[in-house]
């Protein structure tokens, strides 16, 4: 049996990547920013194709995520900020709800959404995380926008079989 295989596609140029940027551990979240921007610029995505907003925490970002994904001027999102844990429960609310949100938008809207929310112990685990983690949010955007178009074409060409039986 032969099988068909799509290899992963890094080739970022044409797309539109949206970005929401918690404010709340905002110097770990610029260093994810940075890192994620550096990186998406070496996957062919020009500046103007990418647009930042930022919220206040992470609490707000998939409220941010889902009205970009609403827009329909994106081929790919990244929500990037940090939960540090605390001494309360807080941090397992943050952490969590957060998460949930961030993945409900992706498959509401069929959008890929690369999660760079960093959740850890300490400033200092953050930080040790923050460039590797904005560039893989970065590369997993453009590989799963690439993958999603891909697999939405093979959708195309059963509409097109079809019309012609």
């Amino acid at each position: 049996m032969d099988h068909g295989f799509y290899p992963s596609n890094m080739d970022g140029e044409g797309l539109r990547i949206g970005i929401v940027q918690a404010r709340f551990n905002e110097a770990i979240g610029d260093e994810l920013r940075d890192a994620c921007l550096a990186e998406l610029e070496s996957l062919g995505i020009e500046g103007e194709d990418t647009l930042l907003v930022t919220v206040p925490g992470a609490l707000e970002v998939p409220l941010a995520l889902q009205k970009m994904a609403e827009s329909g001027q994106f081929d790919a999102l990244i929500a990037l900020g940090a939960v540090v844990r605390g001494e309360t429960y807080h941090f397992e609310l943050v952490a969590n709800e957060s998460g949930a949100g961030i993945t409900r938008v992706g498959l509401d809207f069929n959008i890929p959404v690369a999660n760079g929310i960093l959740t850890v112990d300490t400033d200092a685990q953050a930080h040790a995380r923050t460039r590797e983690k904005g560039r893989d949010c970065a590369r997993a955007a453009v590989e799963m926008a690439n993958l999603v178009a891909a697999l939405d074409s093979l959708r195309g060409h059963e509409d097109e079989d079809e019309i012609d039986e």
